[in-house]
């Protein structure tokens, strides 16, 4: 399973990005073998508008199922459910015990949004 993890940096050490849009990187993590990618995502970080719209559709095509981030906004969050991936959100920590923790079951998916719409 791929998942997607917003992080400050660009490897598995790194602290979660608590941004799912604006996220310094968004980390592509192959659960089984803990291979990644790393995305730089500067280009959404100082967009002036649509950062979480343009960072769920990247996700979307990288065929990520889960996003593992602090806080989502309703459009990339609505945007990530109809493509049938699962947000857990509110999360904290460094991206390798993070994708620990929902290899062990530990992490509980959104049903919703967790922030307002950004202006």
């Amino acid at each position: 399973m791929k998942i997607a993890v917003t992080s400050q940096g660009d490897n598995l050490t790194c602290l979660i990005d608590s941004r799912f849009g604006r996220a310094a990187f968004i980390i592509l993590v192959d659960m089984e073998t803990f291979k990644f990618e790393a995305i730089d995502n500067l280009r959404n970080k100082n967009a002036f508008k649509n950062a979480g719209i343009r960072a769920a559709n990247m996700v979307c095509k990288k065929g990520a199922e889960v996003v593992i981030t602090g806080f989502c906004g309703p459009n990339a969050f609505s945007i990530l459910k109809v493509a049938g991936i699962k947000v857990a959100d509110r999360i904290n920590g460094r991206v390798l015990d993070v994708v620990q923790n929902l290899k062990n079951g530990q992490l509980v998916f959104s049903n919703r949004a967790n922030i307002e719409k950004h202006w």
